[in-house]
């Protein structure tokens, strides 16, 4: 049977699972399920990334965890989803890095707000973005959110991700959090600001008003037409 859950990430399971597992065998089914050629500089990522979290999740072995989650619109794929007590944490890894880079900062905010504005079961939850450059000094963080529960992004190291993790849930409120499983598997749905944005920004416009397109003006406006 196709495995929709599989389909949203290379590999997926209880955390309490992944500890208990080697480092080989979940490498294995992320490269099973990578589409694309594998290079060297990838697969040592892969492993860094599965030894540092089972130090580090050690400590909270009831969440779950997966690897390569499709991140809504246009295709993006999260490094590592962690669900814990009812809050999405975001982790990108940045192996061998010894700062914190201004665009890999913004690249894990940019994640955590796909999900909050596009991911069905992420619209309500708190959703913290986690830039991990595993070399770099620990820093220390001021744990702000905006007011739809997105937290600014965090910063780790390989050293200290789940004292970040347990230090979000102690600043958060309870949230009844949906199954994992219906969490990974669910729809891409705008949240109705998105799409009341989009409705005050085009209305009365006719589509070559738009000036980005990836389609192109032709194809939108005959698409446009079509529809119509």
């Amino acid at each position: 049977m196709y495995n929709i859950e599989m389909s949203r990430a290379y590999y997926s399971s209880l955390t309490k699972e992944f500890l208990l597992m080697k480092t080989e065998e979940i490498l294995g089914e992320i490269v099973i399920n990578n589409t694309f050629p594998l290079e060297d500089l990838q697969r040592d990522a892969w492993v860094s990334q599965i030894e540092i979290l089972k130090k580090e999740l050690a400590r909270i072995p009831e969440s779950f965890i997966a690897f390569e989650y499709t991140i809504p619109r246009m295709g993006k794929r999260a490094d590592v989803i962690v669900l814990h007590q009812g809050i999405v944490f975001v982790l990108e890894f940045k192996v061998g890095e010894k700062a914190y880079p201004h665009h890999a900062i913004m690249q894990s905010l940019d994640y955590a707000m796909d999900l909050k504005n596009f991911h069905e079961l992420s619209h309500n939850c708190p959703i913290a973005p986690v830039l991990v450059s595993t070399e770099a000094p620990a820093m220390e963080n001021l744990f702000e959110s905006f007011e739809d529960k997105v937290f600014k992004t965090l910063l780790a190291n390989k050293s200290n991700i789940s004292d970040i993790i347990l230090g979000i849930v102690d600043r958060s409120d309870i949230y009844q959090f949906p199954s994992r499983s219906l969490w990974m598997n669910a729809k891409y749905r705008p949240t109705p600001t998105i799409i009341e944005a989009a409705q005050a920004l085009y209305g009365g416009h006719d589509v070559k008003d738009i000036s980005r397109s990836d389609s192109g003006a032709i194809n939108l406006s005959e698409t446009s037409d079509e529809i119509s």
